[in-house]
């Protein structure tokens, strides 16, 4: 990968695979991988919140890790989820996420405890100062409840190790000042913004939508990529109902994807609690969501 796209241009932030009773499903984990490898993923970030990082154990990480590095080998950069609101267990993590043979490791701020930057920035260097791999910083306040701010992303871009951001704090002045500055790949973390941050010299996207239309979202990069920005808008369009069902109905990313996996019979499995399954009116409506997707994807554009 180039130092401009460290992970690839088109990450899917895959789904963990449970069986029926709940278990891990190292064996659906690696079709699913699989698959999404050869629909044009070039990326997979594992156990991030799309892959229910907060309902599996460290050993479910690194099996599933494994797992997926054997299935894809060299096809794909494999990144791993390793946050935590607790700085040692975050380095422990990490360095059983590179020992299990990932490429890179995502981190975000420490979450619920909201600390000041000062403290922020001195968790995420003791992270990369823990591991030989590169690290993508995950800057997601919503969920966090604290931003990575961009002046404490330029001095973190100073670290040999941090090379990347997924992006979901929706400030595109800050995270066009940083990809200028500070040169950081920027990967969009949110459906919404995949052709924005690429038009601003982002470096792709981390998707849950990718589980189930990778081929879908990777060609609006494409069209970008080839010159033809109309085309690269009217793309992102045909994607925007089927993101919006999975993204922003009220349900978690997880949910609605396993949901719609379920429905095409690909892996995915059921969820653990807190979280609940999708009904069938909502798996059905992701479904014709996804069906129109499809049509339209297979139309001349007009």
């Amino acid at each position: 990968m180039s130092s401009s796209r460290p992970f690839g241009r088109a990450l899917c932030a895959m789904v963990t695979p449970f069986t029926d009773d709940g278990s891990l499903d190292l064996d659906g984990a690696q079709q699913l991988a699989t698959r999404l490898v050869h629909d044009g993923c070039d990326g997979l970030v594992l156990s991030g919140t799309t892959g229910e990082s907060p309902t599996t154990s460290d050993a479910e990480k690194a099996a599933l890790v494994r797992a997926v590095v054997e299935a894809v080998g060299d096809r794909a950069a494999i990144v791993a989820g390793v946050g935590t609101a607790d700085t040692r267990h975050t380095v422990e993590l990490a360095r059983e996420a590179e020992r299990a043979g990932a490429d890179g490791v995502l981190v975000i701020p420490p979450y619920y405890s909201r600390p000041p930057q000062a403290a922020i920035e001195a968790h995420l260097r003791r992270v990369a100062d823990a591991v030989g791999v590169p690290l993508m910083l995950y800057d997601i306040p919503g969920r966090t409840g604290v931003r990575i701010e961009p002046d404490t992303m330029l001095r973190l871009a100073e670290h040999p190790r941090v090379v990347a951001v997924k992006d979901c704090a929706y400030d595109l002045l800050g995270s066009t000042k940083v990809i200028a500055l500070g040169g950081l790949a920027y990967y969009s973390g949110c459906e919404e913004t995949n052709l924005p941050l690429y038009a601003v010299g982002g470096a792709g996207f981390v998707s849950t939508v990718a589980n189930v239309a990778a081929p879908r979202m990777r060609a609006v990069l494409d069209a970008y990529d080839a010159g033809d920005n109309a085309r690269a808008a009217r793309l992102n369009q045909l994607t925007l109902p089927l993101a919006e069902l999975m993204m922003a109905s009220g349900l978690p990313g997880t949910v609605t994807a396993k949901a719609l996996l379920g429905a095409l019979g690909r892996p995915g499995g059921p969820v653990r609690e807190p979280l609940q399954p999708a009904g069938r009116e909502t798996a059905d409506g992701l479904l014709e969501a996804y069906e129109r997707l499809e049509r339209a994807a297979d139309q001349p554009l007009v």
